[in-house]
């Protein structure tokens, strides 16, 4: 089984976790570290670490669970097996060197959020993934530098969502970052940017491999009577695998461009570039 351990846990455990729960998907060792901390800065009480945990020490709170997360089906796979165990719970999940915000996250908690969410009779939140990349590639070349974090603040798009000839309610595909500036790397099915990345576990709820769920509605960015909060993760994924594979490192030499900002790691910042909005959470 490629995920006994997150299966042994879930037996024993599932009913004492507290929610919402932090699921991190460490497809590699890089900034797990610092992806664990901000999780706990966010407040979550429980925060499940699966995959390259080597290293990783349990906690009150922590639990690291080694497994298979050779790609992106290993991953749907677990998270899939967590919503099943835990109906009833929120459950917030990112991979490894992401890191979720949502609006005044640095004064207010997830629980807040969450909150908030149940407040508006909203069982999940339409997230942003936004691209990270280092300033300079010659002294990253894996792809990750926290603390010359640049972002694109300029170059996304949304379209409606379609299935077949009819346009989906309140569903939208994002484009933009590097997944868009350097397309001809990134195969057509991974290039959207849009996510949830908080919802609420549900009896038949599954997530598929496009990162969206099998709820129509829990897909929608707004409900049908006002705009809601979203949110965004701040991920070094996509310069991260670009680097690893041959050959797209060897035709990027920079990320940078003109519209490349600095980023603060800031929630402000994120709202006054547009990357998520409070809705009616004043």
């Amino acid at each position: 089984m490629r995920h006994a351990a997150l299966e042994t846990f879930l037996n024993r455990n599932a009913a004492s976790l507290r929610g919402p729960v932090a699921v991190i998907l460490a497809e590699d060792p890089i900034e797990l570290d610092s992806t664990i901390s901000h999780y706990r800065r966010l407040g979550f009480d429980d925060i499940l670490v699966l995959g390259a945990v080597n290293g990783t020490q349990a906690e009150p709170g922590l639990h690291p669970l080694p497994g298979d997360l050779d790609t992106l089906e290993d991953s749907v796979a677990a998270l899939n097996r967590i919503i099943r165990a835990i109906p009833g719970r929120w459950l917030a999940y990112s991979f490894n060197a992401e890191y979720l915000y949502f609006p005044r996250c640095e004064t207010r908690s997830i629980k807040d959020a969450v909150a908030f969410m149940e407040e508006e009779r909203r069982t999940s939140v339409f997230t942003y993934a936004i691209d990270l990349y280092p300033q300079d590639l010659d002294a990253h070349g894996n792809g990750v530098d926290l603390d010359s974090a640049h972002l694109d603040a300029s170059g996304y798009y949304g379209l409606e969502r379609f299935d077949g000839p009819e346009a989906l309610d309140r569903q939208v595909d994002i484009f933009g970052g590097l997944r868009w500036r350097f397309e001809e790397h990134i195969p057509w099915e991974r290039r959207r940017i849009d996510r949830i990345s908080l919802f609420k576990c549900e009896k038949g709820l599954e997530i598929d491999t496009d990162l969206r769920l099998n709820v129509p509605e829990m897909n929608t960015i707004n409900c049908e009577w006002h705009r809601n909060m979203t949110m965004a993760v701040m991920s070094f994924r996509v310069a991260k695998a670009l680097m690893h594979n041959p050959g797209s490192a060897e035709a990027i030499d920079s990320f940078s461009w003109g519209g490349s900002r600095r980023f603060a790691w800031s929630s402000e910042q994120l709202l006054q570039l547009g990357f998520m909005e409070t809705g009616q959470w004043f």
